[in-house]
């Protein structure tokens, strides 16, 4: 990301971005892992042409996973209606690192990639992606599900379908129902990160969810807006205005007064999962401010 940096205008703050979520997610592994560590010897160089992400990693949470950082810098490069140059590119990257791996016993690539890359796009906009979340740290998933909905770095639309869920019993709340119907006249399609000929049917829970296609898939139930396609649908309704307009949310249940409670639900259940993390030091900000 450091020397894609250097050549692609505008992406400083993916670097700033990436650095901090892995700085995050290396004090929450247990046992957690320093900077120093993580960094080695380019740490110097780092902290001094970066600064913000080591000033803020014990303060901020990280609004996305790390390898949607990868995916943004990616799509600067390419253009986002390049797709099979942005996917061609996430798939080399993957597999030298996954290469790594095998020869020096790292867990870099399996806590930092994603395996799913989603497609979005409408009649009206340009393609739009996502990624699955890069968080097999435990506890990180439901962190940076948790804070990527409270932050409004994912759209409102996306958010409340996210958190109609109880991420610990993965069951609609009784109170607020925020899921939306994805419209025929749109696409939301996901593949493989590294195999970019396989289509990844959405599972039960982006179904549920987003509406999608219930294509009578094998796929299993994954953690509610863990998948693609929630920053993908998410990326797609910021730029298309008419498309988000088609996927208002129908349910009697989906009241402002609704939404509110279980937005407080939703940051109790991060505080818990912070706690239990001991990650104590939170000042209720996210990462950028």
């Amino acid at each position: 990301m450091v020397k894609w940096c250097t050549a692609t205008n505008g992406s400083r703050h993916l670097v700033d971005e990436i650095l901090h979520s892995i700085l995050f997610l290396g004090k929450i592994t247990i046992p957690s892992f320093s900077p120093e560590e993580i960094f080695g010897d380019v740490l110097d160089g780092l902290k001094n042409t970066y600064p913000e992400p080591f000033e803020s990693c014990e303060t901020h949470l990280p609004r996305r996973s790390p390898f949607s950082c990868v995916l943004d810098m990616v799509v600067l490069q390419n253009q986002p209606n390049n797709e099979d140059a942005i996917r061609s590119s996430l798939k080399n990257l993957v597999n030298s690192l996954e290469a790594k791996v095998l020869t020096s016993n790292s867990l870099e690539a399996k806590v930092l990639t994603s395996t799913v890359v989603c497609v979005s796009h409408s009649n009206t906009s340009g393609k739009h992606y996502g990624v699955s979340m890069s968080t097999t740290v435990p506890f990180a998933r439901k962190i940076v599900i948790a804070a990527s909905c409270l932050s409004s770095y994912w759209d409102e639309y996306v958010a409340g379908a996210v958190m109609s869920y109880d991420p610990d019993r993965m069951t609609r709340r009784e109170y607020f129902d925020g899921t939306i119907n994805f419209p025929q006249e749109a696409t939301c399609k996901a593949y493989l990160v590294t195999d970019v000929t396989e289509y990844k049917p959405p599972c039960k829970s982006c179904q549920e969810l987003f509406g999608l296609p219930d294509e009578e898939t094998e796929e299993p139930r994954f953690p509610y807006g863990n998948c693609a396609e929630a920053e993908s649908l998410s990326n797609l309704f910021k730029s298309d205005e008419t498309i988000k307009q088609q996927c208002q949310p129908i349910s009697p249940l989906h009241t402002p007064e609704n939404r509110e409670t279980a937005r407080a639900d939703t940051q109790m259940f991060l505080k818990d999962v912070l706690e239990r993390a001991r990650f104590n030091t939170w000042e209720n900000h996210y990462y950028p401010a």
